[in-house]
């Protein structure tokens, strides 16, 4: 399940269609929003479940830290930051992150997913309904962090830390941000949890939708110059068996009002809908990959890059 913000409705959409097919993942994999969702249906929510969840969500409250008693005025203060309307604009850091600032801590999500889920504070992630991994990336080596113990508030916490915004998540030796960063469309990390047939939920539009985070002077220029999170986002399409790719165009990570969520779940549904057959196949064991889709892929990479 990929990253994309907002966009992730969609991947709920397609989750509706891959149960109406009689499907459940032996396992998953998720980065950003994907965690998120990937997370939930790990732990036993269902389709329909995720589907309200979506739709019922103050999404912007959540992941903009909202303090809701601040709501009401234009500018106000509390010992911690400065609030606009609410939202905190300016935090009062005695000793800012030296590995990356980041206005947001992320508190709600966090508290969203420990709600629904009631797990142990540390759990290995097999041990959910569905074995579970999500993607982070750890600023201070530069690697990808594929995190399966722990909190996984936590751990999902980290995988949608987008650099400037969040600040970054301390486990271990890591200082971990967006798995986006490094591995948006994590197939290689099914593949290595054991799958044979891999279902990618891709969220983006256009290859060229560069995630140009600010990480740092040294670490934006090593990683503008040899974008390791596109190489690696070329190998995981090419490698998926059912690759859905909802037209999402005039949507962006942003687009969190109910009447966006609501047309993305529905485009992520009727994608997902063209792939029936194959995801039918699978359920009976007959599925082969179409060579043919795959040249399709390419042809349609092509077109992006050139446009």
């Amino acid at each position: 399940m990929g990253g994309g913000g907002a966009k992730g409705a969609a991947e709920v959409g397609v989750l509706k269609v891959i149960e109406a097919a009689g499907i459940k993942p032996d396992f998953i994999a998720g980065t950003s929003i994907g965690s998120i969702l990937g997370a939930l249906y790990a732990t036993g929510y269902s389709a329909a479940q995720l589907d309200t969840l979506m739709r019922s969500q103050d999404w912007l409250t959540l992941i903009g830290d909202r303090n809701t008693d601040y709501k009401q005025k234009i500018i106000s203060e509390d010992s911690t930051a400065y609030y606009f309307l609410g939202f905190p604009v300016m935090r009062k850091m005695k000793n800012p992150d030296a590995n990356g600032v980041g206005m947001l801590r992320g508190d709600h999500i966090i508290q969203l997913i420990d709600s629904c889920t009631n797990l142990p504070d540390s759990i290995s992630f097999d041990e959910l309904k569905i074995p579970f991994r999500c993607v982070a990336y750890d600023i201070k080596n530069k690697e990808e962090v594929v995190m399966d113990n722990g909190n996984l508030p936590l751990a999902v916490r980290a995988s949608m830390a987008i650099p400037g915004a969040f600040k970054p998540v301390r486990k271990n030796d890591w200082v971990l941000l967006d798995g986006g960063l490094i591995n948006n469309l994590p197939v290689d990390v099914v593949r290595q949890m054991g799958a044979d047939i891999v279902i990618a939920v891709d969220l983006t539009q256009k290859k060229r939708e560069a995630r140009d985070y600010s990480i740092g002077i040294g670490g934006l220029l090593e990683w503008v110059l040899t974008r390791p999170d596109l190489v690696k986002y070329n190998q995981n399409v090419d490698s998926a068996d059912i690759y859905i790719n909802p037209n999402l165009e005039g949507y962006g990570v942003s687009s969190f009002n109910r009447n966006s969520i609501e047309v993305m779940i529905e485009r992520g549904e009727n994608e997902a809908w063209k792939h029936y057959k194959e995801l039918v196949d699978l359920k009976n064991g007959n599925f082969k990959k179409d060579e043919s889709e795959l040249q399709s892929r390419h042809r349609k990479s092509s077109e992006d890059k050139n446009d």
